[in-house]
């Protein structure tokens, strides 16, 4: 494998709704770069991203893929992620390990539903985008509205970087070398010009030369406020592509190397020092003589391999037999093998450069998000954790057999491990345990694959649905504990005062006793008996959330008082404010939208307000179809995929994302109640 420099590197993660051609534009990508000899397809499994079993059995990519190709000097590591949208979580994972998100989209399905979300995600992790138009060939009678709808919803930055010629067999470049062969629509010149005047915004200094002597400016002159453009997200270059027909591949090749920025010119890492109060923003110099400094970003445990890590190196040089510390840990490890990955294959590799992407196996201590490094001086340094989607699906899981209880919890956390939009839930007042995900197919896959892969069986049932519990206003509680057992007693009192905060804000507590009424080392004993409370709940046995406690006085004995008196006490107060406290269900409710022909949208809009949805608007979609957002609680979805087929005969379809938790109706808190 050639050496390279970081500026020479480019790193793309691949997104788009599931179909829309990402998978197959890798494996064209691969093959006109000669990365690859034979040119695999997702129908046949036989693509070099979709390489697990199960993968293959399912025609779909379920997890982030690694995949690299050198062209022109330079070396691309492409990363292809799910479509499906419950398995958006695992799609996010890349997103921090690398400088640009390649936008695909299916021409004659438009902008889908993970396509939104993709492209909103990445310009929130200020990531430089371009927009690939897949599959052209047969749907050139739709690209102009196309670009029309992306510039609609995404932005007028969205601007064609190259056209489909008047036939349709290939692309004209308008940004390099504009030609004046016919296009297909608009013109090489008008797309070039508008262009140039969305680059030359970002610099006022070649806009005035630009404007006053009426030169030409060349691509090179307009490279650096290009990637300022770029990474603000004022300019967001369009490519058509077709992967089957072998359409727009150089022309796509050209601009991820000549416009799509190097890690040096992306937006930098963001890199944090310490917690709490005390973390502070770090810039990193990714610079190659520096310490070592590497993000792992995802993990995978294969029964065979071990656990493997996939990191992107930001500083310093990675060899092999050189050591690494895993956060703040104290024992290093050697770095025995260093790989690329290049689908199924590990390629092994002598060293890296900052930019790179690669992966060390058998390592046990690697999780998602760990940092490693090699001097302590890096200790504390850590990346912010990326919002994933709420899980909003769950399955109670048992063993089939008897005394597989801790096999099965292990299995569990390996594949939580691997995907963090997998939850875990041990629901104690029903006595089961929960996998939860983004939906019915993100758990049945994860719990196909402890049965494939770990040998693990479960047997499932509907879990109780995710309810909490809350107060609607504030009030005091105060108990004294006492308890006299012969020897030394217990004793421990206290009084607390509880207030309600805005939804979602999870539990805040705090301490203003003073004068030592409690001493300080069994406050946190106080806490542990009020966390106790709220996750045994108070109404009807669900966890409670969005409570400020404040500890204010209490008493203790110089003999008698110790941890289990006060975690008694701070349980029996927090109770004794709650019942005075207003004290309601929460049910959580989802984000839904529901793409399903016009002649339909009557009756699902009116299904839907029978299961107590709110219609929050429509929007029309290409051939026919009319997407509906709406809100709607979730326990009244239970089967819903089942009513939709019913409904439009297996033509409707729809994804939802977690919305918040609101105050349940009184029917349903008393149902729940009884």
């Amino acid at each position: 494998m050639p050496k390279y420099r970081t500026a020479q590197i480019r790193n793309l993660a691949l997104m788009g709704h599931t179909g829309s051609g990402k998978s197959s534009l890798i494996e064209a990508l691969l093959f006109r770069a000669h990365a690859i000899n034979d040119r695999g397809r997702v129908d046949k499994g036989t693509n070099h991203a979709d390489f697990t079993a199960q993968e293959q059995a399912h025609h779909h990519s379920l997890e982030p893929s690694f995949l690299s190709l050198d062209y022109q000097h330079h070396h691309i590591n492409l990363i292809d992620t799910p479509g499906l949208a419950d398995f958006f979580g695992r799609a996010l994972l890349p997103l921090p390990a690398v400088e640009s998100v390649m936008l695909v989209i299916h021409a004659e399905h438009g902008i889908e539903a993970v396509t939104q979300r993709a492209f909103e995600a990445a310009r929130h992790q200020g990531k430089a985008i371009v927009i690939v138009i897949n599959h052209i060939d047969d749907n050139l009678d739709r690209l102009e509205a196309l670009v029309d709808q992306i510039q609609t919803r995404f932005g007028p930055g969205c601007l064609p970087i190259n056209l489909p010629t008047a036939e349709g067999d290939g692309v004209v470049d308008c940004y390099f070398q504009p030609e004046q062969t016919p296009t297909l629509f608009s013109d090489t010149a008008s797309v070039h010009d508008e262009l140039v005047d969305t680059v030359l915004e970002e610099d006022e200094a070649l806009m005035e030369l630009y404007l006053e002597q009426g030169e030409s400016l060349d691509p090179k002159q307009l490279h650096e406020p290009l990637e300022t453009a770029l990474r603000a997200g004022h300019l967001v270059p369009i490519c058509f592509t077709s992967a089957e027909r072998d359409i727009g591949l150089s022309a796509l090749l050209r601009v991820v190397c000549e416009v799509m920025p190097n890690p040096l010119e992306a937006t930098p890492p963001a890199f944090l020092k310490g917690w709490g109060d005390e973390e502070q923003a770090i810039t990193i110099t990714q610079n190659a003589d520096d310490h070592v400094l590497a993000h792992v970003f995802r993990v995978g445990i294969d029964p065979f391999v071990g656990r493997m890590g996939v990191l992107r190196l930001h500083q310093g040089t990675l060899t092999q037999g050189m050591r690494l510390l895993i956060g703040d840990g104290r024992k290093p490890f050697k770095v025995n093998h260093l790989f690329k990955l290049q689908g199924a294959k590990q390629i092994e590799v002598e060293e890296a450069v900052p930019g790179d992407i690669l992966a060390l196996a058998k390592i046990d201590g690697l999780e998602v998000d760990a940092i490693l490094h090699d001097s302590h001086d890096e200790d504390l340094y850590h990346m912010p954790k990326l919002d994933m989607p709420q899980p909003i699906f769950g399955l109670a899981v048992k063993p089939k057999k008897r005394g597989d209880e801790q096999k099965i919890a292990e299995v569990l956390h390996k594949l939580v491990a691997e995907d963090p939009s997998l939850h875990i839930e041990h629901q104690e007042n029903q006595n089961e345990t929960v996998l939860q995900g983004l939906g019915d197919m993100h758990v049945q896959i994860a719990l196909e694959k402890a049965n494939e892969v770990f040998n693990v069986d479960m047997e499932t049932a509907k879990p109780t649905v995710a309810y909490r519990e809350t107060i609607t206003t504030g009030a005091d509680g105060q108990h004294r504990h006492k308890k006299q057992t012969g020897g030394a007693g217990q004793f421990g009192e206290v009084s607390l005062r509880i207030e309600p905060l805005e939804r979602g804000a999870g539990f805040h507590f705090e301490s203003q006793v003073v004068g030592g009424a409690i001493p300080g080392q069994f406050i946190p004993a106080v806490e542990k008996g009020v966390r106790e409370a709220m996750n045994q709940g108070f109404l009807a046995g669900y966890p409670m959330q969005d409570i400020k406690v404040i500890v204010l006085d209490g008493k203790h004995h110089s003999v008698d008082s110790k941890e289990i008196a006060f975690v008694a006490a701070g349980k029996k107060a927090f109770l004794d404010a709650v019942a005075k406290a207003g004290p309601v269900i929460l049910e959580p409710l989802v984000d839904m939208h529901v793409q399903v022909p016009q002649e339909k949208m009557g009756d699902i809009t009116g299904d839907l307000s029978a299961l107590r949805a709110m219609v929050c608007g429509t929007e029309a979609l290409a051939n026919a179809q009319v997407d509906i957002n709406v809100e709607a609680p979730l326990a009244a979805l239970d089967d819903y995929a089942t009513r939709l087929k019913a409904m439009t005969g297996g033509e409707g379809q729809y994804s939802m994302t977690f919305s918040r938790y609101e105050i349940a109706p009184p029917n349903v808190q008393q149902s729940l109640m009884h």
